[in-house]
């Protein structure tokens, strides 16, 4: 009899759409000809909680402990009734079902109010004039964070909406805690949780559950799945995989985690999956299963005795999102930060174009991993393909590229296949801010539809990004955002504090290095992280060459990804933490740009050593472009013609009509031209092939018409040269 697989996302990762883990693996195992069913666990919950039955159980418990609870709890608990009657609503409005009820809900009649909505004032100024729908998705987000406010603090101290017990997980040297934690009686969170789980498991009989554990905040829901699993249906075999297992559990040794589940799978899950699926059948021993923790002879053991490759990125498989509830996951306004608000608002369909890391040097990043070491690029038709079969799939046009860094060549030929193929799609991703991004890439970019691009500009210090080997300078990420900026493409940039022997002038610097990139507009987004030291880092790897020393014990027996550290010739940088945050949160939203740095912080910080107009500077600096021989022509501008009467080259762009003076022969075999550079035609041509073109038309003089007025006021309004 075949195995029936049921893949699921424990609890809780995103509201507005699914993590795509186990779409990932259904797509491959359907490749492979194994049925497979998955289920998205954290959505299911939260939906079976925020309902009106959900509720009242929900108050019901909350009752018990109300008395000593906080006044805003109690307030949200004697508010009971109206959080009930009006849950349903919500929660269909923030299914984009229902949009009507934005009028009552930016009333302010409607919804009950507690803590959170004491913020809504400040934040009026930071949304500005949005439309009522947003304003209304952001009251009713802080509706529910009143109520989760509410759980947290009298019913399950766990809870989070895009996390579950996730402490439980960060750092866990020992699985002490952990197992401790599994053994309390399960809340009434994990009470709806199981109850899900077992409707599931009874209707579909899987012989094989695969739990995906992306991150902490899944890990205890993903524990205690398994352990109702064992407990009640032990002839199902539970393994467990991820993005968590990937980087913390590559040193396990405690016996008690098999428990729980009865295998563990590191890296790319589907040649793992498909072996333990030949050894459940029999067919394959244990020592040949492919990266994969199980319990033997009573002892933790890893097995890889497997000699089968892992699958090429043509092979994966398009992402199978069947069984999954798209139209009832919550578009919910959280966080006034743009890129944050791409991760949480609306329904985007998750894909890859490259597997890896193509440059893999940053010396903070987990740069031996197997998830970043092993670049391969797809295809871009292949890419496109998948996107065009995911419309057809899940009705939505919206993308999302997870990669690590997103090639920029791969990029420029995935934008290309789009536009060819005259596909209407918006798209983001994650890149370096690197040299290859020139304007027109940008421009490019922007008309096949990418809405907005995250990259690293880290310590925005020339010093450290040299010392992290990341490639780039700060004069550069400049111009790649100015690139991006004016292609109408949003920047997004990670910031780190904290790298070591950064000193605190270095991270005054950083943070003035931002604020000119917001003041000169080529930064629109960011968000400051707190250096963390990895073991399967350069800097964990070596300390000793990052002048660090490593305060972690090694000989932990669960996780052992995280090292505390000490930096003796660098700054206290936790002091800078709050000022960072506070400053950054101002310059999103065009405040305090003029403010002297040490007014965000309430301790003494050195004045910054950068000119005031470093950022200006480098961006008056004049920039050349060769054109060379194979880059490729497009014309993105709009229909256009010659008028022979009135001598110019008329182009009708979308919101405007443009005239450019030319001489007739000329001008009448450009307008050809430019018609047979459109995106949609099945040839592309290079700048070498207009050139021959222009010779073979008996015109002379090439050079002067490539590097006069015309064909520079084309290039403004549409012509690339890619």
């Amino acid at each position: 009899m075949p195995q029936r697989v049921l893949l699921i996302a424990p609890p809780f990762t995103q509201l507005n759409t699914p993590y795509p883990a186990t779409a990932y693996l259904k797509g491959y195992l359907n490749t492979q000809g194994v049925q497979s069913n998955q289920m998205d666990l954290g959505i299911a919950t939260i939906l079976r909680l925020f309902s009106e039955e959900g509720l009242e159980k929900m108050f019901a418990v909350a009752g018990q402990g109300i008395a000593k609870a906080s006044p805003n709890a109690q307030r949200i608990y004697a508010l009971r009734e109206g959080y009930v009657r009006t849950i349903g609503p919500v929660i269909r409005f923030l299914q984009e079902d229902g949009a009507t009820l934005a009028h009552r809900i930016c009333g302010r009649g409607f919804l009950p109010e507690a803590a959170r909505f004491e913020q809504l004032e400040d934040l009026e100024w930071a949304f500005g004039t949005m439309g009522i729908r947003d304003q209304a998705r952001h009251i009713a987000t802080l509706y529910l964070e009143d109520i989760s406010d509410l759980i947290v603090e009298v019913v399950d101290p766990y809870f989070g909406f895009s996390r579950y017990a996730e402490r439980l997980g960060l750092s866990a040297h020992t699985f002490d805690e952990l197992h401790a934690a599994l053994q309390v009686p399960d809340s009434l969170i994990t009470q709806m949780m199981l109850d899900l789980l077992k409707e599931q498991v009874i209707a579909g009989r899987p012989t094989l559950v695969c739990l995906s554990v992306p991150f902490p905040g899944n890990l205890f829901a993903a524990l205690k799945c398994g352990q109702w699993l064992k407990s009640n249906h032990p002839d199902v075999t539970v393994a467990m995989g991820g993005g968590y297992p990937n980087t913390e559990l590559r040193s396990l040794s405690d016996e008690r985690v098999f428990d729980f589940v009865d295998f563990i799978t590191l890296d790319d899950g589907e040649v793992p999956l498909m072996q333990l699926l030949a050894h459940l059948d029999g067919k394959l021993p244990l020592e040949q299963l492919k990266r994969a923790f199980t319990l033997s002879d009573g002892k933790v053991s890893y097995f890889n005795g497997s000699t089968v490759p892992d699958v090429k990125q043509e092979k994966v498989g398009t992402p199978d999102y069947t069984g999954l509830p798209l139209r009832q996951y919550l578009s919910v306004l959280e966080v006034t930060n743009p890129m944050h608000r791409l991760w949480s608002d609306g329904r985007w369909n998750k894909l890859t174009m490259a597997h890896g890391c193509y440059w893999g040097k940053c010396t903070f990043c987990d740069v031996s991993l197997d998830y970043i070491q092993r670049y391969e690029a797809g295809s871009a038709t292949r890419i496109v393909d998948r996107m065009e079969e995911l419309i057809a799939q899940t009705g939505e046009r919206g993308f999302h590229f997870v990669d690590e860094a997103a090639p920029p060549a791969l990029m420029r030929t995935v934008a290309m296949e789009i536009l060819s193929r005259g596909l209407v799609v918006t798209w983001w991703t994650n890149i370096r801010f690197e040299k290859s991004f020139h304007f027109d890439l940008c421009r490019l970019l922007a008309a096949s539809g990418c809405i907005a691009v995250s990259g690293g500009l880290e310590v925005a210090s020339d010093r450290l990004l040299k010392l992290i080997a990341k490639g780039v300078t700060v004069e550069q990420v400049t111009r790649v955002n100015d690139h991006f900026n004016r292609a109408g493409i949003m920047v997004h940039a990670y910031l780190m504090y904290g790298f070591p022997t950064q000193t605190a002038q270095e991270t005054i610097d950083s943070l003035e290095v931002v604020r000119q990139m917001f003041a000169a507009g080529v930064l629109q987004s960011a968000f400051w992280h707190r250096f963390a030291m990895t073991a399967h880092s350069p800097v964990g790897l070596n300390p000793d060459a990052f002048q660090v020393k490593s305060l972690s014990d090694e000989s932990g027996t669960f996780a052992n990804n995280e090292r505390a550290h000490d930096d003796p010739t660098g700054a206290d940088h936790d002091r800078f933490a709050e000022g960072l945050r506070r400053s950054l949160f101002n310059y999103m939203h065009a405040i305090g740009l003029e403010q002297p740095l040490h007014k965000w912080f309430d301790h003494k910080v050195p004045r910054t050593s950068l000119p005031s107009g470093l950022i200006e500077g480098f961006l008056a600096e004049p920039e050349f472009r060769e054109t060379k021989p194979n880059h490729v022509l497009l014309w993105t501008g709009g229909p256009l013609h010659y008028d022979a009467t009135a001598k110019v080259l008329v182009v009708n762009m979308r919101q405007d009509t443009l005239e450019i003076p030319i001489a007739q022969a000329e001008g009448r075999w450009l307008a050809e031209m430019l018609l047979a550079f459109e995106p949609t035609q099945s040839i592309s041509f290079t700048y070498a092939n207009l050139q021959e073109a222009h010779e073979r038309q008996g015109l002379r003089n090439f050079p002067q018409l490539w590097f006069g007025n015309a064909m520079e006021a084309l290039r403004e309004v549409g012509l690339l040269v890619v």
